[in-house]
């Protein structure tokens, strides 16, 4: 009997690749792909790590591969950008066991920065592609990409989207098929990329796409659906789900091997149809590309090139009037933007970098929300580690006079990840910058992964457990300073000490991030007989604080008993003893 279970597009890939005798997976934890190496973790044949950062996940796999054994990486669509340092040269190199790159778009930047579309990466590193548009495929492709990563020697990069990462659907299951490694086989001239290997190398990259084009014409993951020949749309990943839809009797052109393209697979299906488009999110990647082959298709005059597709885009499209469409939230509802939850250590620190008028740096973490109001304690985010840079530069732009009114934030996980090297460049060239790492204990915003200034792995072994202090003692920073974020008053004077300081300096924000706790502190209430409506409470940005018949309020279901509202009260109205009447 067939087994059968409900799965994401995430938890397929892990299972395809637990099916495909993988035996090294690693990632840094980043949505919409987090969720890949956590269900991976629950296999224990699989060897499953989080890396400092996607650039070393990428190389540790290819490390595995050269010993022959078949390995996985995941990222976010931004990961492959830091990723792809190796990725450009290990396409040169080839792979001994199959490596398979797993990057997760974000279509709509539901979580993101930018909306970056990687099909480009494909091209670009001239590297086979893969495409799955629902569950099952997540998982069955995965071990049809070892294969082809494996037979043609080349690292392969399989796309998903937040929609297939996230969606969930019924796949059949298989059973694991050991690869045991096949072991190291030295080979100078493969591996070592001297520009006089790398030319040779570069030759052999180029016969590989021909051979891999020629593959993509038969590639069992490509197919031609034959319906009515009056429109033929070709199409890939989510967006084949839209069409089927929506447009139930067209011809289909399904790409899941989506690069290389096939020109005899294109000409076939476009010389079957009279009206030929192609539907896809993000860029025109595919429709450039047909049209570079001469021929006529329609598709970004129609299909948005911003945002997520869905089928009510696809239907406006094609401007067919009677598909029921999909319910879109009503207009006029009140805007819920993301807040810090209540309790969150960093409150306190934004609070005291708006009351210090500092100009901060920022970086990505959920302490980016910094930015909102009332605290507006965050000048830029650009990407992971970038503040730490930002604030150096700008101190070599505008002087010291500037740089000791400017701070960089950065979390811990992301410190480790890309903030390191851009202390050291501080304290190299003598800046007088000051980095605040805000260490909540975890990998916060993707679902609190552990990092190695946890001390745990991926599975919760101990492990070695980084230190801030000897860290930035290493580096050559002589003001390094440790706050408790909840006290309000000690962390301003360390910061304002830090910031004045003609030196580098660190100030580690050191508190559990407040989802953590598995005890909730009794919490607070505000005596109204007491409170003078001042209102100095809500400058923290608690969304469990609000006004209320004229007078601050607590809603003691959200409040985890902090105290950072009873540190600004001047009255005393905040207690955390509950009313008896209460």
């Amino acid at each position: 009997m067939v087994k059968k279970e409900f799965l994401s597009g995430n938890e397929a890939v892990a299972r395809g690749a637990y099916e495909a005798g993988v035996l090294v997976a690693s990632a840094y934890p980043g949505t919409p792909s987090t969720e890949i190496l956590e269900a991976i973790s629950r296999y224990p044949e699989i060897y499953a790590e989080w890396a400092p950062n996607e650039k070393v996940s990428l190389e540790v796999a290819f490390g595995a591969s050269l010993g022959g054994a078949r390995t996985l990486v995941a990222m976010k669509h931004v990961g492959l950008n830091v990723a792809a340092d190796p990725l450009f040269t290990i396409s040169y190199t080839g792979v001994k066991g199959g490596l398979v790159v797993i990057t997760a778009d974000d279509p709509d930047m539901h979580s993101s920065q930018n909306e970056q579309d990687n099909r480009h990466y494909a091209r670009a590193a001239k590297i086979p592609m893969i495409e799955p548009s629902d569950s099952q495929e997540a998982k069955d492709f995965i071990k049809e990409a070892y294969r082809i990563s494996e037979s043609f020697e080349t690292p392969l990069l399989f796309r998903m989207t937040t929609r297939i990462c996230h969606s969930s659907s019924i796949v059949e299951l298989g059973e694991r098929k050991e690869h045991p490694p096949s072991g190291y086989v030295k080979d100078i001239k493969k591996n070592v990329v001297i520009p006089s290997n790398a030319r040779l190398r570069h030759q052999i990259v180029e016969e590989r796409t021909k051979r891999l084009t020629q593959y993509a014409l038969t590639s069992p993951l490509n197919k031609i659906e034959w319906k009515s020949k009056e429109l033929g749309i070709i199409t890939s990943g989510i967006s084949y789900q839209y069409v089927k839809e929506v447009l139930p009797d067209a011809s289909i052109l399904k790409l899941g091997f989506s690069w290389p393209l096939s020109p005899q697979l294109i000409m076939q299906f476009a010389s079957g149809v009279k009206e030929l488009w192609v539907v896809e999110e993000l860029d025109p990647f595919l429709e450039t590309e047909i049209k570079a082959m001469g021929y006529k298709v329609k598709g970004k005059e129609a299909i948005p090139i911003l945002g997520e597709l869905n089928p009510n885009k696809v239907a406006t499209a094609f401007k067919i009037n009677n598909y029921p469409g999909i319910n879109e939230p009503e207009k006029g509802l009140p805007l819920r933007p993301p807040v810090l939850c209540p309790g969150c250590p960093h409150r306190g620190i934004f609070y005291n970098l708006h009351k210090l008028e500092l100009t901060v740096f920022g970086d990505i973490g959920c302490y980016t929300l910094g930015m909102m109001p009332p605290l507006e304690a965050i000048d830029t985010c650009i990407c992971m580690g970038a503040g730490v840079g930002n604030a150096h530069g700008i101190e070599k732009a505008l002087g010291t006079s500037f740089s000791r009114k400017a701070v960089a934030v950065i979390g811990d996980s992301t410190f480790i990840h890309s903030g390191i090297t851009g202390l050291i460049n501080i304290v190299y060239n003598k800046s007088t910058a000051t980095v605040v790492i805000l260490d909540n204990f975890s990998t916060a915003m993707t679902g609190h992964q552990p990092n190695p200034a946890t001390g745990k792995t991926i599975r919760g072994e101990d492990t070695f457990r980084l230190d801030f202090v000897k860290l930035a003692e290493a580096v050559g920073v002589k003001d390094v300073k440790v706050v408790n974020p909840f006290n309000l008053k000690k962390s301003y004077e360390a910061l304002k000490e830090a910031v004045e300081n003609p030196e580098a300096s660190v100030v580690i924000s050191r508190a559990p991030c407040a989802l953590l706790s598995k005890k909730k502190a009794p919490p607070f209430y505000v005596d109204a007989d007491i409170c003078n409506s001042c209102f100095s409470c809500l400058d923290i940005g608690c969304p469990a604080i609000a006004k209320k018949e004229g007078k601050a309020w607590i809603d003691q279901l959200l409040c985890v008993g902090c105290s950072l509202c009873a540190g600004l009260c001047q009255v005393g109205a905040i207690l955390r003893e509950v009313k008896k009447s209460e």
